[in-house]
């Protein structure tokens, strides 16, 4: 893995390319993204750049993560991740800013996605349903879920009603429609997971290379 960024969504908005034709992107801030700590195999057993995001009041920091921040002369930090690498650490990566990512580049984007609480299997599933017509009584129910015979048990995995969202979610091959160093913040092709304020983080895509490559 390469060295990515912490953000925060803000929203979403439209752009314009030279065409004229409409792009919806979301709008993620990446400002005060901060270099905590290095470490490597000698160390710790692995190499990694925690990187520290989002600035915290100090008397909220536990004893624990404010002496952590404090070791590193850093100012406390709301949300702190780890970018591991399989080699050794790059010399480069000082400047956490949006110009570490450049326009048209993919990118996989790792967030919360938002809570919707306890939902049946009409939203959770998109079922199609049942007769809904005077004397069906099922309508929105999910129907049967097992047999009474041979298993004589529900399957694991069966589509039931449960709590729906609050998961960690990975989007992959989001494009960045721009990078704006200036502003210090990203501007990515179609949805992002999460809601309003929510933190978000940015890696170089897996599965499809930079431009430059």
């Amino acid at each position: 893995m390469s060295i990515g960024l912490l953000g925060k969504k803000i929203g979403m908005t439209r752009i314009y390319d030279e065409d004229g034709a409409m792009i919806p992107v979301t709008v993620i801030d990446v400002s005060g993204n901060t270099v905590l700590q290095k470490k490597t195999t000698e160390t710790d057993g692995y190499n990694a750049v925690q990187v520290g995001y989002d600035k915290q009041k100090e008397k909220r920091a536990t004893k624990a993560r404010a002496g952590h921040f404090k070791k590193h002369n850093s100012e406390p930090k709301r949300y702190v991740k780890e970018f591991r690498f399989d080699a050794d650490l790059p010399d480069n990566i000082e400047d956490l800013s949006a110009s570490l990512f450049e326009d048209g580049q993919f990118v996989d984007i790792i967030g919360t996605t938002k809570g919707k609480g306890f939902q049946g299997v009409y939203r959770r599933y998109n079922f199609g349903g049942l007769p809904a017509a005077h004397g069906s009584m099922m309508h929105r129910r999910p129907g049967s879920i097992g047999a009474g015979s041979t298993p004589g048990r529900v399957w694991k995995n069966t589509k039931m009603p449960g709590r729906m969202g609050g998961r960690r979610v990975t989007v992959q091959n989001l494009k960045v429609v721009q990078s704006r160093p200036d502003d210090n913040v990203l501007l990515i092709s179609g949805a992002v997971p999460g809601s309003k304020g929510g933190y978000v983080i940015i890696r170089p895509a897996i599965k499809k290379q930079s431009p430059s490559k």
